[in-house]
């Protein structure tokens, strides 16, 4: 009996030096930020322009922005009017972080845009004017092998063309929308080897019921500003919610364009994320109250590029 409570007692023992050892190493488990080569504090921030390519005021303020540093991203949007010209600005500046904005709806009433690929490819994608349909909430009868035709000849053509890009996302977060939409994202991710916008938290995570992968390249979460602020509280809805990011690996998301005829004209009867929308987050950005913020605050400024590069070398060699 002796025996057998001592080797009972030793056995309650190992078990619990075992638990000890599993909770201390999950204690000291690496961060993501860590993984990537930067301090367990760190606050990585990507600042990122979405739109590239939507107007000549969109590439205006937004290759300005690039070239000055107030942002470290942007996205091109390869079936909008303008994109010609960012491709241009892209191929001249060849160091300038820039990613594909995947387009599969056209928001605006005044100004409107439609698929890459062939329209017989991907019909169901078309409204009856044969444009993207306005809305993501819109994709009711879309067929998913159309949906990736469409995103494919978008990054393709993209590629054809010389244009460099270090990551993928999407235009209105719709790819997020169904599982089905969020499988074809990360298809694309794979595809072509290159991130995409895993978002663990708020409005831009992914669907219900599906969390990134261990050690995938994942955001924490999105700031982006949603529709009522007002322009006394444009600064300060910024740092506000900027100021409250514990560590991690974060996305601020603006919208930049300057407020002038053009852009009036295109987003007329829509002042959410319209001219004036786009101006005062372009005078934010490039404000010496922000800039000074963000040193206060001590983020690391980083682009895709740089996450991407730092992933493959010390984390995967792949997306």
């Amino acid at each position: 009996m002796r025996a057998f409570l001592t080797a009972g007692r030793s056995m309650l023992l190992a078990i619990a030096s075992m638990i000890f050892m599993s909770q201390a190493q999950a204690q000291h488990a690496p961060t993501l930020q860590e993984k990537l080569g930067y301090p367990a504090n760190a606050r990585l921030l990507i600042i990122h322009a979405d739109d590239f390519g939507m107007s000549h005021s969109v590439n205006l303020a937004i290759s300005q922005a690039l070239e000055h540093g107030w942002i470290t991203s942007a996205s091109i949007m390869v079936p909008t009017p303008w994109y010609p010209e960012a491709l241009q600005w892209s191929r001249t500046h060849p160091k300038a972080d820039v990613g594909i904005h995947m387009v599969l709806n056209s928001e605006w009433p005044g100004f409107r845009w439609g698929p890459t690929a062939s329209t017989d490819k991907v019909s169901s994608l078309l409204d009856p004017d044969g444009y993207f349909f306005n809305d993501p909430s819109l994709f009711t009868h879309v067929k998913m092998t159309q949906v990736e035709t469409e995103l494919r000849a978008q990054v393709d053509k993209a590629r054809a063309q010389h244009l460099h890009f270090s990551h993928l996302d999407s235009h209105m977060i719709a790819l997020t929308g169904t599982r089905h939409l969020f499988d074809i994202y990360e298809r694309m991710g794979h595809a072509y080897n290159l991130p995409i916008a895993l978002v663990k938290n708020g409005s831009f995570r992914m669907p219900p019921g599906v969390t990134p992968p261990t050690n995938a390249l994942a955001l924490d979460s999105v700031i982006t500003m949603d529709p009522g602020i007002s322009k006394q509280q444009w600064l300060h809805w910024y740092k506000q919610n900027l100021s409250q990011l514990k560590p991690g690996i974060y996305q601020l998301v603006v919208h930049l364009a300057y407020d002038d005829p053009e852009m009036r004209g295109a987003t007329s009867g829509h002042p959410d994320w319209g001219a004036a929308w786009r101006q005062r987050d372009f005078d934010m950005v490039k404000s010496p109250e922000f800039q000074s913020f963000l040193r206060e605050q001590k983020f690391t400024l980083v682009t895709w590029k740089q996450l991407s590069d730092a992933y493959r070398t010390h984390v995967h060699a792949s997306f």
